[in-house]
């Protein structure tokens, strides 16, 4: 099984990008970013609640918790998030699927996008996920970066095969 076979098949439950897909369009690639994106909030509710333990068992004050019940809910609204961001390339463009309560579709046609790049950070390199940044032809982009991208290099393969054409794997 190759890697687009498999993240077709890991995401294909999701009937949260179906509905922004033509009917004659086939799902290619389509993931979620990466855990990471969750670090911030996740390190958040960690800090909160070491804290708020500090602080209830020096002071005898309980009302404090009520904050890390604050942190823990961002956490809870950014996991929520997470699990219904995708991104999406088809034979025919590049989504990027986001938000809970406005959803934010950005959509590239495939035959205006001129230049993909990965970007990857220190951190990324350990973690194991990557930026794209695409460049579009015209002056207006309604999708110019998409951040925390898991497998980075695979999937720079995999999109740069779908978006330039290459059938066999070869660039030429």
């Amino acid at each position: 099984m190759n890697l687009q076979e498999m993240i077709v098949y890991r995401d294909s439950r999701s009937r949260v990008i179906d509905k922004y897909l033509m009917s004659y369009e086939g799902r290619v690639i389509a993931v979620r970013k990466h855990p990471a994106v969750l670090l911030p909030a996740a390190s958040g509710a960690v800090g909160s609640l070491l804290v708020c333990a500090a602080v209830s068992a020096f002071t005898g004050l309980w009302l404090v918790w009520w904050l890390w019940l604050l942190s823990l809910g961002h956490l809870v609204w950014r996991v929520l998030g997470w699990s219904i961001d995708f991104f999406l390339v088809t034979e025919h463009r590049v989504m990027a699927v986001s938000g809970i309560l406005n959803r934010n579709v950005g959509m590239a046609p495939l035959s205006k996008v001129t230049d993909i790049t990965l970007e990857r950070t220190p951190l990324g390199r350990i973690l194991g996920y990557g930026d794209f940044v695409l460049e579009t032809a015209g002056q207006w982009q309604a999708l110019k970066a998409v951040g925390y991208v898991p497998y980075p290099e695979q999937l720079y393969l995999e999109v740069s095969s779908v978006i330039f054409g290459a059938v066999d794997g070869s660039p030429d």
